[in-house]
């Protein structure tokens, strides 16, 4: 019997050594996984909202921050006396108060039709600057009144298979009535330009000079409500309650949160379900953490006996095993959050090396009309990603602590060798 003592012995011990080797192996796993899954949360989640303030930049360079429709329609002097008001508004936000035409019409060329949105524009607007800034093809000064010319977004000219020259129908929600019967109105006009700004106007909205609108909207010398540009147009819900009550209380003023919502709201719907689906991988580093957690439990129930005939209670035991739980999520995460914002901060160079290296386009300008990938970190959204990944850790540590806690020094020792 004491010749196999040491046999025995070293059996234990590379037995021992092979499961806190297993045991490490999986915490170490767990580190990873829950760094790769908050690394992968912040990368993501700053790209979208890179993404979400590239869109509304470009839009907000052809749309209007603020609008007014007026029933009756407004005058020119009308429309002076408003800019003397807004321009007298604590805050003097406003950089421009722009007259507004505009109608839903048809276009259509043989066979493909589409319906836009048809504003009216003047050179000598401020508006029209933002335009020239995006022009394709074509520039902004060809719309001279009388010409009816017609400026289109660049996904309207795809669908009607038009360049600048060609001429396309317009057909107005507007009846005409003649000797021959009822007709709706319609007016063929001639493409003078295309503009893109790689967003959903180019496929909803077209220009037109704003004396040519007036008369095919039959208004004469007056206008169907006025526009407003701000300096800052994230300011522009803000200005609108503090001001819009004292200058036209019974008008609807609207602005471009609210005209564009359902835009915004379905690239928030994405980023809420593109999170829920990578969280997927902080749940599997969780799991790992149970999984760690319960094999030391299984590891350490002779030294756990041996703690508590010294003294120890459940509750210590139970927090002894939290804090080795949490430390592994804790690593993991700051780990995680500190790969990611660094990934997050660089991925346009990173994606340029990637591209000059392999010698492709990962995103080509003329698909995607970016050169560089768009990312924008955003505190509360790492803010969010790191207490989630906190108390998912603290939440995986609950059960094993609790059955560590639970074990019986007799038990324990009864069938130790």
């Amino acid at each position: 019997m004491l010749k196999n003592l040491p046999f025995f012995i070293g059996y234990r011990y590379t037995r021992s050594k092979r499961r806190e080797g297993f045991v490490s192996f999986i915490s170490g796993f767990s580190v990873a996984a829950m760094a790769l899954g908050v690394t992968a949360l912040i990368v993501v989640l700053s790209v979208m909202n890179g993404f979400d303030q590239e869109i509304k930049m470009r839009l907000l360079r052809v749309i209007p921050h603020a609008t007014v429709a007026g029933n009756p329609s407004f005058t020119s002097d009308q429309i002076n006396d408003i800019r003397r008001q807004v321009a007298a508004a604590i805050p003097s936000d406003v950089t421009a108060v722009v007259p507004m035409v505009q109608g839903f019409v048809m276009l259509s060329k043989d066979a493909g039709q589409v319906g836009v949105n048809l504003q009216g524009l003047d050179e000598a607007w401020p508006t029209a600057d933002l335009l020239k800034e995006n022009m394709l093809s074509g520039y902004v000064a060809q719309l001279a009144p009388g010409d009816f010319n017609i400026i289109l977004g660049s996904q309207i000219a795809r669908k009607l298979s038009v360049f600048v020259g060609d001429k396309i129908q317009i057909t107005l929600p507007l009846i005409s009535v003649t000797p021959a019967g009822v007709f709706p109105r319609t007016k063929r006009v001639i493409v003078s330009g295309i503009f893109e700004v790689g967003a959903q106007v180019d496929a909803s909205v077209a220009f037109m000079h704003q004396q040519d609108m007036q008369k095919l909207m039959r208004l004469g010398d007056r206008y169907q409500g006025f526009q407003l540009q701000f300096k800052d147009p994230y300011k522009v819900d803000s200005w609108l309650r503090s001001n819009a009550p004292s200058i036209l209380p019974d008008h609807q003023w609207r602005s471009w949160t609210s005209t564009m919502s359902s835009l915004f709201q379905a690239m928030r719907m994405e980023k809420i379900v593109v999170s829920i689906l990578l969280s997927v991988i902080i749940a599997v580093a969780a799991f790992n953490i149970i999984a760690s957690l319960v094999l030391m439990v299984a590891d350490k129930r002779k030294d756990i006996a041996v703690i508590r005939t010294m003294g120890a209670n459940s509750g210590l035991i139970t927090k002894i095993f939290i804090v080795q739980g949490m430390t592994v999520g804790a690593i993991g995460v700051l780990s995680g959050t500190l790969l990611g914002c660094f990934i997050a901060y660089f991925i346009g160079d990173i994606v340029g090396i990637i591209e000059r290296l392999l010698g492709v386009y990962l995103f080509d300008p003329s698909v995607y009309l970016i050169n560089v990938l768009p990312s924008k970190i955003v505190f509360s959204d790492v803010s969010a990603v790191v207490g989630i990944a906190l108390m998912v850790s603290f939440l995986a540590t609950l059960y094993p602590a609790w059955r560590a806690g639970k074990i019986l020094p007799a038990e324990a020792l009864r069938y130790d060798h």
